[in-house]
């Protein structure tokens, strides 16, 4: 839980979210290799993504922000995803998650290590515990320790690298995966 007097709800992300959810994301795309996408999205162009994570199923997109008392409004502090693994329909009972944390906090500061990540994963994987659901994998773009210590946390061993498999910022980057049972 978050220093201070920041309470946190953690729910289901919604289409009133798809703005501040694709401004936390396009972050990444800019100025990390965590992810490999290499152009920014529009709200309109993530919309289709926002849609594949409906609120019952095996896809999930649970959502940490801000619980504001008065009920005005809500920031977005990081969000968890459960999506398919591979399109062949073998994979069906096996998903990918994913994290991704703001890079700061409302009260400005980082968000890593106060405990954000833990609730997210926590509401996910509650919410995956009823589905038809054998295995579930992170791709981890390395070095990222924090991101590897947070999936550890959960049960996920790591089961291989994919050395270089990613080229962005003029190097290439190693992925490392991790399978969790579910």
């Amino acid at each position: 839980m978050p220093s201070g007097h920041t309470e946190v709800l953690v729910r289901p992300g919604t289409e009133g979210d798809l703005e501040a959810l694709t401004a936390l994301y396009n972050h990444y795309v800019r100025e990390t290799p965590i992810t490999f996408d290499t152009a920014e999205f529009t709200p309109e162009e993530r919309r289709p993504w926002l849609l594949s994570h409906p609120e019952d199923g095996p896809y999930r997109l649970m959502v940490a922000a801000t619980a504001d008392p008065a009920g005005d409004s809500q920031e977005i502090l990081g969000y968890a995803t459960s999506s398919p693994f591979r399109a062949k329909p073998a994979y069906a009972t096996s998903v990918e998650t994913t994290i991704y944390l703001a890079p700061t906090s409302p009260t400005g500061g980082t968000l890593g290590g106060r405990g954000i990540g833990t609730l997210l994963y926590k509401a996910l994987f509650a919410t995956l515990a009823g589905e038809d659901l054998h295995r579930a994998y992170a791709g981890i773009t390395q070095p990222n320790e924090a991101s590897v210590r947070l999936h550890e946390r959960f049960g996920f061993r790591h089961v291989g690298t994919y050395d270089e498999v990613g080229r962005k910022f003029g190097r290439y980057w190693d992925v490392a995966w991790y399978a969790k049972e579910l």
